[in-house]
This record gives C-alpha cells, structure tokens and sequence, in this order.
C-alpha cells in the first residue's frame, strides 16, 4: 500500500475543528473500506473534500477493516452507531 517511509499526511476532521493529520498508510487503509462501503470519492484522503475523514469515520472504518469484505457494511454501520463527539 505504502512505503514505510513514506512520512507522507493526511488531514482528519477533528471534534475541536482545528483539524488533525494521520499518516497517509491509515488514511488509504479507511479509504479503502470507505470505497467498497460507498464507492470512490478521492478528495476524502487528499483533504479537498470536507477536510478529510472525521476521527470517528477513521474509528469504524478501521474497525470494519479487521472483519471479512463481505461484513465491511455492516461493521462500518455498527461502529457509527451511538457515537458522540468523535
């Protein structure tokens, strides 16, 4: 996916709206389940959509990472369930 020294950031959409910034292996990694989940949106890694991924898109995305591709919906719609302020 990337090389490890690649130091490479992308900008995250944070609670206190200062923004924040990931390493670009974490971005790709949710990118990628964001693109099976919802199909392609590029700017969402590059930072010209909306800033990026908010810190609780990045939770269950990565969360649904973890599961089989076929669970990807599912897990990603669980782990947005009932969060707050993340």
């Amino acid at each position: 996916m990337t090389d490890a020294a690649d130091d490479t950031r992308h900008p995250v959409q944070t609670v206190d709206h200062r923004g924040g910034k990931v390493p670009k292996a974490v971005t790709l990694a949710a990118y990628e389940v964001y693109c099976h989940v919802y199909g392609p949106q590029e700017a969402l890694v590059t930072g010209w959509c909306r800033g990026g991924f908010s810190t609780g898109e990045l939770i269950a995305l990565l969360y649904a990472r973890s599961f089989p591709k076929a669970e990807w919906w599912e897990r990603v719609e669980q782990a947005l369930k009932g969060m707050e302020h993340v």
